[in-house]
């Protein structure tokens, strides 16, 4: 996640686009701090896997800001289009993913909508197979990091579309 520190003319957004606060701003402190857990998070863990579970978190928590954010990055970094496309029906796309990216997406999600109970042990066996137990702990770790960076976008209204990869 980067900073945001983007200026906007209120004018050129409808009101649900209008940013309600800078937070980085008002809060460095914190922020700061989810800058540094995130990148403690992601140590060892697989950047291609880092990403896909970013993207999916987002789109589950309807986070546009992060969406556009990682969707970017992923890009950057040399995803396809067609992944990043399919990730949103990836029950229907498993073909397109490998078993540990899989894995890693079943996990997200049963840790990112959590109205639907505890983790299944299913779904955490499955990582548990695919991730030595430092690399699950990381990927348990950016899981609920990202979920922390939706959180604090959609609550805020930061405004996507205007993140730019490697500018940060």
């Amino acid at each position: 996640m980067t900073t945001p520190t983007h200026t906007h003319a209120t004018s050129e957004f409808a009101p649900e686009h209008t940013p309600r606060l800078n937070w980085a701003e008002l809060a460095p402190d914190v922020y700061k701090a989810m800058v540094r857990l995130d990148a403690a998070a992601r140590k060892g863990l697989d950047p291609v896997v880092g990403e896909l579970v970013k993207i999916r978190s987002s789109q589950l928590n309807h986070c546009a800001f992060c969406l556009d954010m990682h969707t970017k990055d992923a890009l950057a970094q040399g995803e396809t289009v067609q992944r990043i496309v399919q990730l949103s029906a990836w029950e229907e796309s498993k073909h397109f993913y490998t078993e540990k990216e899989i894995a890693a997406i079943e996990l997200t999600e049963a840790i990112t909508v959590v109205t639907d109970g505890f983790v299944p042990d299913e779904v955490w066996e499955k990582a548990a197979e695919h991730f030595d137990e430092t690399e699950l702990a990381h990927l348990v770790a950016a899981i609920n990091v990202i979920n922390g960076w939706n959180r604090f976008a959609v609550s805020t209204r930061m405004v996507p579309g205007h993140y730019t990869p490697g500018a940060h």
